[in-house]
């Protein structure tokens, strides 16, 4: 299974659309969002897709976008770390700023922790935990977002 990572849209529609372009060029089943996604102009491009996504700490929230998130079906996080299990690997999604982040790949059961935040783009192993930011969307050099096969373990960065 081929997962489409990305992180800090900030609003960004245009960059969101350009990510999900290459995306859809790679074949992407499912997408993961890594937070501070911004509003409807990256949720619009995220609508029929496959996508989970945390909130970061420059997302506003609130129950306008609540209704809109309904309204166009795409499910809110319920906690973070967001946990999902896909391809039989088990996987944590934070965004980065979150006290629990700090040392999440030392308590935490899982194959991959994904995150953002930081707008740059990491590949580490700790233990037997792979980490991983896509980069970022918006004010980063080069912007970025990541591609990775779930059954080969392949890790791509794609430059937007």
């Amino acid at each position: 299974m081929l997962i489409g990572i990305c992180s800090d849209s900030h609003n960004d529609g245009a960059a969101m659309r350009r990510a999900l372009q290459i995306f859809d060029g790679a074949g992407v089943e499912r997408i993961i969002h890594c937070g501070d996604v911004g509003g409807p102009p990256v949720f619009d491009e995220l609508v029929g897709r496959e996508v989970a996504f945390v909130w970061g700490n420059m997302d506003a929230g609130g129950n306008g976008l609540n209704a809109y998130l309904q309204s166009v079906e795409i499910s809110q996080p319920r906690q973070v770390p967001l946990h999902l299990e896909w391809a039989d690997r088990r996987i944590a999604v934070f965004h980065g700023h979150e006290p629990a982040f700090r040392n999440a790949a030392d308590v935490l059961s899982v194959d991959y922790i994904f995150h953002g935040h930081t707008h740059a783009r990491r590949d580490e192993r700790i233990g037997g935990v792979r980490v991983v930011n896509p980069g970022a969307l918006h004010r980063a050099r080069p912007r970025t977002v990541a591609t990775l096969n779930l059954t080969t373990d392949a890790l791509i960065f794609h430059e937007i």
